[in-house]
């Protein structure tokens, strides 16, 4: 069932089950991202998910139209204070077209706070629940990238310090209430922690990273961390991107379905992944569930997550996802997802 829980030491409890949005604006009209939300809201769901980079796959002609989706709903049907609005600054990048000068990203004061800007015309709100840094400034592998990281000097980067400071001051505005993390390592939380000690800036409440049953990386490196700091995991692909659904086994390419679109799913397609998505699905059948509802279960259940955001592009999809809600784990079916991990690890990190 859906249960709420603390998002880290903000005093705000926020649903076990989040609704993301990268689909609006792309693969979802205004209207199926209304209905989506409608539903969201409805089930109990008070936790929204987007970015400035919103919807995916990010281009110039439709750079910002979720955030602008979730401002018209939040307009057409009010309530403003019964959800928590999450949204994200682009990390460096040298893509021109998020800012108006045509300059290209940072991690500094004048791109969070240009980016702060947009995002609040666009959602028309007054403020931002949880600003999360979408990536970090510095190299490090991101979106399922096996590079190693650059040595310390080896390029340009926005000290952390500065980036809190930046943060700070739209905290102290009441443009923003809380800040979060995206796609970070243990050593990025722990400098944000560390500088936040100092007095620089706002405490992290939450850092959103991968994670799912192909990628079980964050239990390494920063489970038990995120657990004794009180910073909450937001997971997102918990799905693996649909992969964990089945629906691309042995080569298949459902009609309007984010690999048939886009093929930018290389991510979930490294060798032994798909073997690994058969057993899981496998095990989902023999139980009695569907594999979306088996991968969901287990990622919300979790001790260290916070919240299980959830994307569809359907409403059919959307009430598949919400009744993973209604799956209890027995402790066989654990046993046996160990079991599988155990044997493919983390084909998809």
């Amino acid at each position: 069932m859906l249960d709420y829980r603390p998002l880290g030491r903000t005093g705000i409890s926020v649903s076990s089950i989040a609704l993301g949005t990268m689909t609006f604006g792309e693969q979802n009209t205004e209207a199926e991202g209304h209905a989506q939300l409608d539903i969201a809201r409805d089930r109990g769901i008070t936790l929204i998910d987007a970015a400035e980079l919103y919807p995916i796959p990010p281009k110039a002609e439709t750079q910002g139209a979720t955030e602008r989706i979730i401002g018209s709903w939040l307009k057409a049907r009010g309530g403003r204070d019964k959800v928590v609005i999450a949204t994200k600054v682009v990390g460096r990048s040298d893509a021109t077209y998020f800012r108006a000068d045509g300059s290209t990203t940072r991690l500094d004061a004048k791109n969070i706070t240009e980016a702060v800007e947009g995002s609040l015309k666009r959602l028309g709100t007054d403020y931002i629940d949880l600003y999360q840094l979408h990536w970090p400034d510095r190299a490090v592998p991101l979106f399922g990238q096996r590079a190693t990281t650059r040595a310390r000097g080896g390029g340009p980067e926005v000290p952390v310090e500065e980036t809190l400071a930046a943060l700070d001051a739209l905290v102290k505005a009441g443009k923003v209430r809380h800040i979060g993390l995206s796609n970070e390592t243990a050593w990025g939380l722990s400098a944000f922690l560390a500088a936040a000690e100092k007095g620089i800036g706002p405490r992290v409440a939450s850092v959103q990273n991968a994670y799912s049953l192909v990628n079980r990386t964050y239990e390494t490196g920063l489970a038990e961390f995120l657990q004794r700091e009180d910073v909450g995991l937001l997971a997102y692909s918990p799905l693996a991107q649909g992969f964990l659904t089945g629906k691309y086994l042995d080569g298949a390419l459902p009609a309007g379905a984010r690999k048939t679109l886009f093929n930018r799913t290389q991510r979930y397609e490294k060798p032994g992944t798909e073997e690994a998505v058969r057993a899981y699905v496998a095990l989902a059948r023999e139980a009695g569930l569907t594999p979306a509802q088996l991968a969901l279960a287990f990622v919300t259940s979790r001790p260290f997550v916070t919240s299980n955001i959830i994307g569809a592009t359907t409403l059919a999809q959307l009430e598949e996802d919400l009744g993973s809600l209604d799956v209890t784990l027995t402790p066989e079916i654990e046993d046996r997802i160990d079991a599988l991990h155990q044997l493919h690890g983390n084909p998809a990190p």
